[in-house]
């Protein structure tokens, strides 16, 4: 695998982190494909227990297969290490689970060359609606949105985004360091805490195509906790450099 994506421009990877989304898979890697044609695509499986990998390697995709599951942060990560050991300077995560609409990696890749920022969020926030976001996840993004803000020092409007663009100084500093589970939040105050700048860029989101969501009202208890705690711990360490 690695050596298949040497032998590819290393400009950009499109990232997906996959866990159990036989169903999907191959329609996102199909859709990433024909956007961004001449793009190396790496799937990472984050050792699912039906036939993702398969799926993706039948679409196309170069395929990490990891030997145990992390979540999602990790699985991110080891993404990022990869990408970042075979120099590529740019990386674009999208969901395996068809949420995210491949025709905005232009969109996030331009934002990315611009150079005014390490990190590109894509947001439904941002000339949409949000009209795919379930009731609970809504509370959650206005719940982040007034925690962020005063430590961010700048707005965010959709925090827990997993469409993210990075630039090789952010794939850098994630590939040694980045939040192992609900990474999307904790990174955010990762890059305050190295003065790193982020942007969003309006992308459209829709609902996933197979499967349901695992985060349940209790899950989401449990999320807003541990955001919290590792929130609260990267605030601690950017204050304590200050002194």
């Amino acid at each position: 695998m690695t050596s298949a994506v040497n032998q590819s421009a290393k400009r950009l990877l499109v990232l997906i982190p996959a866990f159990n989304e036989e169903g999907a898979i191959a329609g996102v890697v199909g859709e990433v494909r024909s956007t961004v044609p001449a793009t190396p695509i790496l799937v990472v499986d984050d050792c699912s227990r039906d036939s993702t990998r398969g799926e993706a390697r039948k679409a196309g995709a170069q395929v990490l297969a990891l030997p145990h599951h992390l979540g999602l942060g990790g699985c991110v990560q080891a993404g990022y290490r990869l990408a970042y050991e075979l120099g590529y300077d740019y990386v674009i995560r999208v969901d395996g689970d068809g949420q995210h609409d491949p025709r905005d990696i232009p969109t996030v890749l331009k934002a990315l060359e611009q150079g005014d920022c390490e990190m590109v969020i894509g947001s439904r926030f941002v000339d949409e609606n949000g009209a795919h976001t379930s009731l609970l996840r809504a509370a959650g993004i206005l719940f982040f949105r007034a925690m962020l803000r005063p430590i961010l020092g700048r707005p965010v409007r959709d925090p827990t985004s997993g469409y993210v663009g990075v630039n090789r100084t952010a794939l850098a500093l994630f590939s040694a360091t980045f939040p192992l589970e609900y990474p999307e939040i904790e990174a955010l105050v990762v890059l305050q805490r190295k003065r790193f700048r982020f942007v969003e860029v309006p992308c459209r989101f829709r609902p996933r195509r197979t499967g349901r969501s695992t985060i349940t009202a209790v899950k989401s208890l449990y999320y807003m906790i541990h955001v919290l705690l590792g929130v609260f711990v990267n605030v601690l360490k950017f204050e304590g450099r200050r002194k």
